[in-house]
């Protein structure tokens, strides 16, 4: 099978261009023979090519027309050890290229200087150098007009800068270096204009976390100052903005983005280690969104799910994970309400965007599962299996209702790889320019393509993007469209439709996902965060930055950062905890409870800000036996502690038997789930109360009166037979009147009643020291209370 999209269909070029390569070639000839005839040197020169290096820094204009100058210019730098001597730098233009695929190939091989070009121009279009000392990089210009170029046809033609010279080992001119690029020609009107759709992508990595200040603002904290960077005067986001507001292009924006830039436009806080400090960057957040409003005003919008999620770690490893898709659904409603906000304009959220447009059947599910009837692809994933000379328009229909809107894989690759150096970013221009043209000519029909460019460009790699567009956006072959424009244009009757199988995913991409554990601690967090919001009275201070917080968990930009993945998740679930340890029952110690009957107060602190409501706090006995709570094991109280309070909430006891008993008391919320940790005590419980010990005291004291009596009595009796023996001082005796109980009338009275056991009031059962239930604080001289 042919190469899909190779071949133009271009007609060949004049017979008079053919003459005049030719005559060159002709010309030569008594050259060539006399270089074969050297001696056995020849093989020595392929080894000494290669030798300078030359770097084409600028390339004016990109696409010349007819009676431009073209102006290269660069460096030329000798890497061998020897001079070189009797140096020149020239330009040669090769053959047409009737192939992209050729293309490709000159683009690959730039710095091949045995790769044949063409023929030196000549002339007065060089530059000379007398000597190049080694390690020593010398400027070159060279101005030509176009007309001496002897361009034919519309076309691409292979264009080199190449240096020619001696050295002291080898005394004959020949090329020393060169350098090749991509000169596209169009002298005429093209038959039909290509419809471009370049994707002009405002997408960041994760930057704020889930905390929040306690103050009414919610003051955000931002993991670093990152974003405050890449959106300064000369940043990767400010480059981005300045480049691409004078371009045509449909604007890709993750709202995330544009969450976090407006949360910097108000006082916010940035982590400094284990503490936080004031973030300063809120007039840079001002301007960055005020020029992107402006920039937007009157251009197509598309908004990607909040966060950008990665369509293909949650179509591969996240839907077995219970909540993973409804993650998604949730970013995705979100989207349209932040741009609208933020930049005051409706943006399209129907189109999804796996991570280089790599798809198979469960992207496309996963994909259009949010609501998503467009899937950006790439012509790389969705190649082409007939046997098609051209390539096809961007829209596909791939069945469901969903078309595929496949970018051109060569287009969108043009601007990877470091284009920090001036020769880099000249070559990948030229590059792009080349195919799009290429691409242009190969049939006479108009068709809609689409560029989707690498997530997060580069400053420099923007730069490039941007002269290119500059170019081809002034060229006459080209003409730019909306991205749902180009989705809904005319399919190709003839272009594939078949979505690859899973298995054809590239491995490379896929060692990059996030695993399925990741997505399995998500749903840990979000089961924590769902336990926590349901007692809170105003569910929005926590829903809020968490799910964000959720989304950002599952961002594309996560790939190849697994590290830095796993600090972010691990940071989100523990400030859940943290949070939710913030509402809890305070410990207790040993508590011993006296009477058969008492109650035990408990109380739960909550340090949050808002009240903690609909919690239920359950005391259970673990002893029932020994120690009964309400009327059984356990009982359960209504719980509800405003913020910043604690709240004690007293259980009624019954003793049922003397000794210790453990009591547990847990949180829950009203829907059953267990909240926070339980606090564990014991109860020493024993029958006698104060009132009892009281009793006894008065009884031992009894017993000593008794006794006391009893030896006053003795001692009278004793002194009345002493009398009966003998007259007192007066001589009378001294009549005592017997008591029949052996002891004195005046000495009894209530004290000398006896109290039965089985009596209906026992000395021993107190008055409840509180009542059994209460809401209210426990008094200071509340007894039980530990």
């Amino acid at each position: 099978m042919a190469e899909a999209a190779d071949f133009q269909g271009a007609s060949a070029s004049p017979a008079r261009r053919w003459l005049r390569r030719t005559g060159a070639l002709l010309a030569g000839a008594p050259l060539l023979a006399g270089l074969l005839q050297l001696p056995a040197a020849t093989p020595a020169r392929a080894a000494d090519s290669g030798t300078v290096s030359v770097s084409l820094d600028t390339l004016t204009p990109s696409v010349p027309t007819d009676g431009d100058t073209v102006t290269v210019s660069g460096t030329v730098t000798n890497t061998g050890k020897q001079a070189v001597t009797d140096a020149h730098v020239g330009l040669r233009v090769g053959p047409e290229l009737t192939t992209r695929s050729a293309i490709d190939n000159v683009a690959k091989n730039s710095s091949d200087v045995q790769a044949a070009t063409g023929p030196e121009i000549g002339g007065k279009y060089i530059e000379k150098f007398s000597t190049l000392t080694p390690g020593v990089a010398e400027p070159f210009s060279i101005s030509v007009p176009v007309d001496e170029l002897d361009l034919g046809d519309s076309g691409v033609y292979p264009f080199a800068v190449s240096l020619s010279g001696e050295t002291s080992a080898q005394r004959w001119d020949r090329v020393l270096g060169t350098e090749r690029t991509l000169l596209p020609w169009q002298s005429d009107e093209a038959d039909a204009r290509t419809k471009t759709t370049y994707l002009w992508p405002l997408i960041s990595t994760t930057h704020m976390t889930a905390e929040t200040g306690s103050n009414e603002q919610q003051t955000p904290v931002f993991l670093n100052d990152d974003l405050a960077k890449e959106i300064s005067p000369g940043g990767r986001l400010d480059q981005l903005l300045s480049l691409g507001k004078d371009l045509d292009v449909t604007w890709v924006i993750d709202p995330d983005l544009l969450a976090s830039v407006d949360a910097m436009t108000r006082p916010y806080r940035v982590r400094s280690g284990d503490t936080t400090r004031a973030g300063t960057y809120q007039a840079v957040a001002k301007q960055w969104l005020a020029e992107l409003q402006e920039a937007v005003a009157a251009k197509e919008v598309v908004a990607l799910p909040f966060a950008d999620p990665d369509l293909a770690s949650l179509a591969h490893n996240g839907t077995s994970v219970t909540g993973s898709l409804s993650h998604l659904n949730e970013a995705t409603d979100v989207a349209a309400t932040t741009v609208r906000t933020v930049l005051h304009v409706t943006p399209s959220t129907d189109f999804a965007w796996p991570v280089e447009g790599a798809v198979d059947p469960s992207i496309v599910k996963v994909a259009t599962s949010a609501g998503a009837d467009k899937v950006i692809a790439r012509s790389d994933s969705l190649q082409e299996t007939g046997n098609l000379s051209y390539t096809p328009s961007a829209a596909r229909p791939i069945g469901g209702g969903t078309t595929a809107v496949v970018a051109d894989a060569r287009l969108s690759t043009a601007f990877q790889g470091d284009l920090t150096k001036a020769s880099a970013s000249t070559l990948a221009v030229q590059n792009f320019l080349a195919q799009s043209l290429a691409l242009d000519l190969q049939t006479h029909e108009q068709r809609s393509v689409v560029v989707a460019p690498q997530r997060m460009p580069s400053a420099p790699q923007a730069q490039a993007m941007a002269e290119a567009l500059t170019a081809l956006q002034s060229s006459n072959w080209s003409e730019p469209q909306d991205l749902t424009a180009a989705a809904a244009a005319k399919p190709d009757p003839e272009a594939t439709t078949t979505v690859p199988s899973t298995s054809r995913y590239p491995s490379s991409l896929r060692k990059q996902e996030l695993p399925r554990s990741a997505f399995m601690e998500i749903a840990t967090t979000q089961n924590k965060l769902d336990n926590f919001k349901v007692i809170l009275s105003d569910q929005s201070r926590v829903v809020t930055p968490f799910g964000r917080a959720v989304n950002r968990e599952m961002s594309t930009s996560w790939r190849a950062r697994n590290t830095e993945a796993s600090s972010f998740r691990g940071d989100v679930q523990a400030y859940v905890d943290e949070l939710t340890d913030q509402v809890k029952l305070i410990e207790k110690s040993e508590t011993k409870l006296s009477g058969r009957s008492a109650t035990i107060p408990v109380t739960v602190q909550n340090n949050l800000v808002q009240g903690a409501d609909h919690l239920v706090l359950r005391l259970t006995s673990l002893s029932p036996k020994r120690l009964e709570i309400g009327d059984d094991s356990y009982s359960e109280q209504q719980v509800e502690v405003s913020g910043g309070h604690s709240q004690t909430v007293k259980f009624a006891t019954t003793a049922k038997a003397n000794g210790q008993a453990t009591v547990v008391a847990q949180l829950y919320t009203e829907d059953g789930q267990m909240y926070g940790a339980p606090v564990r005590f014991d109860v020493k419980v024993t029958e006698f109360t104060a009132t009892v010990m009281l009793v006894i005291g008065g009884g031992f004291l009894l017993l000593v009166l008794a006794g006391f009596r009893m030896y006053t009595q003795r001692k009278r009796a004793a002194a009345r037979e002493t009398e009966e023996d003998g007259p007192d001082e007066t001589g009378e005796a001294v009549d005592v009147p017997e008591n029949p109980d052996g002891g004195d009338d005046r000495l009894k009275g209530e004290s000398g009643t006896q109290t039965r056991a089985d009596d209906p009031q026992q000395p021993s059962d107190p008055a409840p020291d509180t009542a059994a239930e209460s809401a209210d604080p426990s008094g200071a001289s509340e007894r039980v209370d530990r």
